[in-house]
């Protein structure tokens, strides 16, 4: 059951679908005060499960969480704001129900960090709606509010392939010779990426004529390869006269504006630039349709990027604080001064202050973006999706972003924002999982191997054990670090075996994701979500059930060669060195410690399930989806989802076959 309760005048943000009936009574569970703070007392025992791409564990409590998108690749455990903005919740104990907080702005949910029995919530300003959704269980309303925010995004196939990214790919020798190192080393692989070298001095929609000539011929000779390319587009659109998009963005008022009604000018990557208004349709329209400048040379899938927006700084800030360094520097620099220089510079970006000087033009009325701010990446990547079904109406297009709300999951995935080589953060990918598959985002992963900092092997190695099992299997590095591409490692044959190996779950993968999309399902899930009455499932932070057959337990902690695991019930033990090499053993429920060697890949079936595994390919064009055998428990059958990977409505083309 869903009840919604409205206060104030919420902006509308989109994320439901369809129309709720206003409830009549009092907001049940929570007590309001006049500042329009909500709160809730918690229970010993209560779990808060949610809020997405957050920090910290899969139970939220114990922490202060602000939904304010925000870039920050140096997140650790002090970490409030990330990339997303995700505000649904559940509370499972005595009383167990879930709570969307429809808010656009900066809302804190402060879970038990205050005071741990009691979970408190502040929006910015009191305009908001809530929903409370009661059910039989937490998988029950978990899949009433999938269906309250619409069907999830279902990318191609293709895309369920191992793919390749760099900062740092500087021309088209550098991505042919990715490939053809990948080639060598015999390691399959769907897709390269391309970062923000590939612009023409980062230019949306332009390519750099000097150091990718044809690009055109290059996207068409690496598909006849099985690879696709897959370009950056960032959100700021650099002021240059004779630059096309900068031009029309002016000519018809499709970018933000200041407060005295001119085109709003903040920094990124170009240097000076103008965000376009994606709260305005037409200029969705208008900057969607930019995507057929590259669809038309071929490209068939894109990722969305610095579009929290992230700023690096605006002029007058910049300005003030150049003055006040100055000052600094002419004196003797003492501990105060120091930390205040240092404070001034890293306050520069992203700076909290700088999103008040903006504002949107809604339906004729300026609205401050602080106000909507975490709309904005989802309102990008709206625009995207809806100019690329009419671009390329016969096809589905690759499309994924960084920043989101609650509703960007009909249009796109998410990677899990900028991260880095530190083992914690495999750890943090994994625990965001089931909050991301309750608020509608399935297609998701990290950034495997890390972002910023230097990667190891072993730590690849384990990264790579715990992503191929996520739907995004994406290997991305910033430039100035280690190369990680997986032939530049002594141990490039169990790498490479980690990638067949994935090759033979996609079958399995992909059923598990159409079915979770289809059906609202969570594709992966706390285990106390399907063990609810047992207290030790309810502790278990770091593994997840993966569809209905698999528990995965991935190694996260340097130097381990194993793990300890605690089974629910029965499972068997499935270790692999290689796709055509694994041993399989039951183990009883309760409390065990696996050996997993640094090439060995573990994963557990549920009692009495098996999953379809087939054979490796080079690309996902390659695969053999027909010649599949079931991987489990003898006798066992599975319920086989496919469809051909590309059409715009899945549905078209779905079979439903039961493999014995």
């Amino acid at each position: 059951m869903i009840r919604k309760y409205v206060y104030g005048t919420p902006f509308p943000t989109d994320a439901v679908m369809g129309s709720v009936e206003e409830a009549g009574e009092e907001l049940p569970f929570f007590e309001r005060d006049e500042s329009g703070m909500f709160s809730y007392r918690l229970d010993e025992n209560d779990i808060v499960y949610g809020l997405g791409e957050q920090v910290r564990g899969i139970n939220k409590r114990g922490w202060q969480y602000i939904s304010w998108n925000f870039d920050n690749p140096n997140h650790q455990e002090d970490t409030r704001s990330l990339y997303g903005a995700h505000n649904f919740i559940i509370i499972s104990g005595e009383q167990t129900f879930g709570a969307f907080f429809d808010y656009a702005g900066k809302i804190e949910f402060d879970i038990g960090y205050t005071n741990r029995s009691v979970m408190r919530i502040k929006p910015a300003q009191n305009d908001l709606a809530v929903y409370i959704i009661t059910g039989e269980n937490e998988k029950d309303i978990a899949g009433q509010f999938r269906r309250l925010i619409g069907r999830s995004y279902i990318p191609p196939f293709w895309a369920f392939g191992y793919g390749q990214s760099r900062w740092g790919y500087r021309n088209e020798q550098d991505i042919r010779t990715v490939a053809a190192q990948y080639q060598a080393a015999d390691i399959p692989l769907d897709s390269i990426y391309l970062d923000i070298d590939y612009m023409e001095r980062y230019k949306d929609f332009t390519v750099d004529p000097n150091r990718f000539p044809d690009l055109k011929q290059l996207t068409s000779e690496l598909k006849a390869q099985g690879i696709r390319l897959v370009p950056i587009i960032d959100a700021g659109v650099k002021i240059e006269e004779g630059y096309d998009v900068y031009e029309e963005g002016v000519q018809h008022n499709y970018f933000c504006k200041d407060a005295g009604g001119n085109d709003f000018v903040g920094a990124v990557w170009p240097g000076r630039v103008h965000f376009p208004d994606f709260l305005q349709p037409e200029a969705r329209k208008w900057f969607g349709r930019k995507y057929a400048a590259l669809t038309g040379l071929g490209i068939e899938g894109f990722w969305n990027d610095m579009n929290e927006p992230a700023i690096f700084y605006t002029e007058d800030r910049l300005a003030d604080t150049c003055a006040e360094i100055q000052k600094l520097a002419a004196g003797n620099m003492g501990i105060n001064e120091y930390f205040a220089f240092t404070g001034m510079v890293a306050g520069l970006n992203g700076n909290p202050g700088d999103y008040d000087k903006f504002y949107h033009n809604v339906n004729g009325k300026p609205v401050r973006h602080s106000e909507v701010h975490n709309l904005y990446g989802m309102n990008m990547t709206r625009a995207a999706a809806e100019a690329l079904r009419e671009i390329c109406p016969d096809k589905r297009i690759l499309f994924f972003s960084r920043s989101s709300y609650i509703g960007a999951h009909r249009y796109g995935g998410i990677w899990q924002g900028d991260n880095k080589s530190w083992w914690s953060h495999i750890l943090q990918s994994m625990q965001q999982l089931p909050g991301l598959n309750m608020a509608g985002f399935l297609f998701t992963g990290a950034d495997t191997g890390g972002f910023g900092s230097d990667t190891t092997e072993d730590q690849m190695l384990r990264w790579l054990q715990y992503s191929l099992f996520t739907p995004l299997f994406r290997n991305h590095s910033a430039e100035g670090t280690r190369m990680q591409e997986l032939y530049c490692f002594d141990n490039v044959n169990a790498a490479a075996e980690m990638i067949r190996i994935r090759y033979c779950l996609i079958p399995y993968l992909y059923s598990e994701f159409l079915k979770a999309a289809l059906l609202d399902n969570m594709m992966f899930r706390p285990l106390a979500f399907d063990f609810p009455k047992d207290p030790m499932a309810r502790q278990t932070e770091d593994q997840l059930l993966l569809g209905n057959e698999l528990m995965i337990a991935p190694v996260y902690r340097q130097n381990a060669l194993g793990r300890s695991v605690y089974l629910p019930e029965e499972m068997m033990l499935v270790t692999m060195r290689s796709w055509d090499q694994y041993t399989t053993e039951i183990l009883p429920r309760g409390h065990h410690y696996v050996d997993v060697a640094l090439e060995e890949l573990v994963f557990f079936i549920r009692r009495n399930k098996a999953i379809p595994f087939g054979k490796p390919a080079s690309h996902t064009s390659a695969l053999d989806r027909e010649d599949l055998h079931l991987l489990g428990y003898p006798g066992s059958a599975y319920e086989l989802y496919a469809d051909d990977g590309c059409s715009l409505d899945p549905e078209s083309s779905l079979t439903v076959s039961t493999l014995c």
